[in-house]
């Protein structure tokens, strides 16, 4: 057994069309239905550029096949961010200067790594990493 990639974050939220816009405007992710039987009124996935559904948002009421307690736009427990590899990081700072977005940044000069940390809709941070770009 070997874990392969991150397949998939999930976000439950109470404003759904807000999220996907989010992730679609700034990170240019497409957004797709989720399939049945889910309905485009609880649930839309976003596809990155390998066609690879690696954020699925899920409206409060969606059904779940492992349920929890849910509060959107609090903290989320264990998880403290989501890391997604990016390129185009002067490209990422206009989209979220032209957002008003809050964001910081971060260099590991040691890996050649330029980071960037913003949030989304729900209060759910993002790390999006740029090496060598």
């Amino acid at each position: 057994m070997k874990v392969e990639a991150l397949d998939h974050v999930n976000i439950i939220t109470d404003r759904l069309d807000e999220t996907a816009d989010f992730y679609a405007d700034l990170l240019e992710l497409e957004r797709r239905d989720a399939p049945p039987p889910l309905t485009p009124q609880n649930a839309t996935w976003m596809f990155d550029a390998e066609d690879r559904a690696i954020i699925h948002i899920n409206s409060i009421d969606c059904p779940r096949a492992y349920d929890r307690e849910v509060t959107p736009g609090q903290l989320t427990g264990a998880l403290h961010h989501v890391a997604l590899k990016c390129t185009g990081y002067e490209d990422m700072l206009q989209r979220l200067d032209a957002r008003g977005a809050d964001y910081q940044t971060n260099l590991v000069e040691a890996i050649g790594l330029r980071q960037i940390f913003t949030a989304d809709p729900n209060n759910v941070l993002l790390e999006l990493n740029f090496f060598a770009d």
